[in-house]
């Protein structure tokens, strides 16, 4: 018989056991290679069937990508440079990206002028993408399109200083008479601006733009990727109020308001926009006075506006009629009119739903500009279409002047789609 003092029991463990290494399939790359790819057997037969399709895809587009010619001043330059080799003829960028940008017609010594513009919006819309800038830089983006419009179309500076003043009359009146009436707000507002700008545009003299120091621009000459911009900025920061405008007239008590709202909204959705573009082109002009000369510029973007406000008060209508009525009758309770209830409690929830609808409408608008290539205004695509196909030296280059226009249409709507992602995240719209 063995000692147990000397002899201890060798099964009988004296400390913790360190934990076992999970399986090598429960872990790393294998792990989730076994989840997400090949879950099971469709899962695994469509992945395989991806990757082949992947691997045509690179097969046949990264030799031609990566034997790009970047230097040449003609299609039949580069066909020299490859030989028997196939690579694409990325030269057509480089050489005609001021055309591609700013259009033929812009000045060349005045490109700092838009690209001073472009920074400035960047600045201007900070505060109201993001909430957690300092308010006090609204000011600045309250004052940004009229320094826009003056860096741009150059010219006396005494137009935007009008427009500007006219702005912030109509805001006064608003505020004054929007408290006991939305609609008399509105509508007077609307009143105010138009006399003080047709006042004051009288009272600017002829000739003023002949020695501005920004020499004037008209607006024939803004073409390529900058009109694209222009104009989707432009229609999309103005649709946005009218068309909440519009949701809440289609909504009022009062049949005139309720109606007109109806018969704009219904009217609007059923035309096709490039028959709009056309009417801006051509009838626009008839609606103003005979001895007014208004801007192609303006027209379309009173057509674009148009036609995105009405979509968008119909997005804003479904988040109205989304709310519980609960939230109306908490509004009455608190001994609120019209315009606070609307402002405190009803339209910021409604705008909150409403936000992936409104970003759908602002990413077609925005791609949508390129229409305007059919009544002769040189965006990007019509600069492609146009000057530069039509150009001996670049006649038959497609894939790289689409691709390109393709690639940065793509940048800017996959911008504005990951932001009101993380906006949505932000304000929890789904009210988890």
């Amino acid at each position: 018989m063995s000692d147990q003092a000397t002899n201890p029991i060798a099964f009988v463990a004296e400390g913790t056991i360190p934990p076992s290494p999970p399986p090598a399939n429960e872990t790393g790359v294998i792990k989730w290679l076994r989840e997400n790819l090949f879950s099971g057997v469709a899962n695994s037969i469509l992945t395989v069937l991806s990757l082949i399709l992947i691997y045509i895809l690179l097969k046949n587009t990264l030799p031609w990508i990566l034997n790009g010619v970047w230097n040449a001043n003609s299609l039949a330059e580069c066909r020299e440079i490859l030989g028997d080799k196939t690579g694409a003829c990325f030269a057509v960028l480089t050489e005609r990206w001021p055309q591609l940008i700013y259009g033929f017609k812009y000045p060349t010594d005045a490109f700092w002028r838009p690209n001073l513009a472009f920074v400035l919006m960047l600045v201007a819309i900070a505060p109201v993408l993001f909430f957690d800038l300092p308010r006090k830089m609204l000011l600045f983006t309250a004052v940004y399109p009229f320094l826009a419009f003056w860096l741009i179309w150059g010219g006396t500076i005494l137009v935007p200083l009008v427009a500007l003043v006219g702005c912030v009359a109509a805001g006064g009146v608003f505020q004054k008479l929007g408290n006991n009436s939305f609609a008399a707000g509105f509508f007077g507002a609307i009143v105010t601006a138009l006399v003080i700008w047709k006042v004051g545009g009288a009272l600017i003299p002829e000739g003023a733009s002949d020695n501005a120091w920004l020499t004037a621009v008209p607006s024939r000459d803004l073409g390529g990727f900058m009109l694209n911009m222009m104009l989707g900025v432009t229609c999309v920061s103005l649709s946005v109020p009218l068309g909440i405008a519009l949701a809440l007239g289609r909504q009022s008590n009062m049949p005139l308001i309720k109606w007109v709202c109806v018969i704009f909204i219904e009217f609007i959705r059923g035309v096709p926009l490039i028959t709009l573009l056309f009417v801006a082109s051509v009838m626009l002009a008839y609606f103003f006075p005979p001895d007014s000369t208004v801007d192609l510029f303006l027209r379309v973007v009173i057509m674009i506006t148009m036609f995105s406000s009405a979509y968008i008060a119909e997005v804003i209508r479904g988040g109205l009629a989304a709310l519980p009525r609960g939230q109306y009758e908490a509004a009455d309770s608190l001994g609120l009119d019209y315009p606070q209830a609307m402002r405190l409690i009803i339209l910021p929830q409604a705008l909150k739903i409403s936000i992936p609808g409104i970003v759908n409408v602002a990413v077609g608008l925005f791609k949508d500009t390129t229409l305007v290539s059919v009544i002769s205004m040189f965006d990007l695509v019509g600069m492609i279409r146009g000057p530069i196909l039509a150009s001996t030296e670049w006649n038959g280059v497609y894939w790289e002047l689409l691709g390109f226009a393709a690639l940065l249409f793509f940048v800017v709507c996959y911008g504005i789609s990951q932001y009101s992602q993380w906006l949505e995240r932000r304000l929890a719209t789904d009210h988890r």
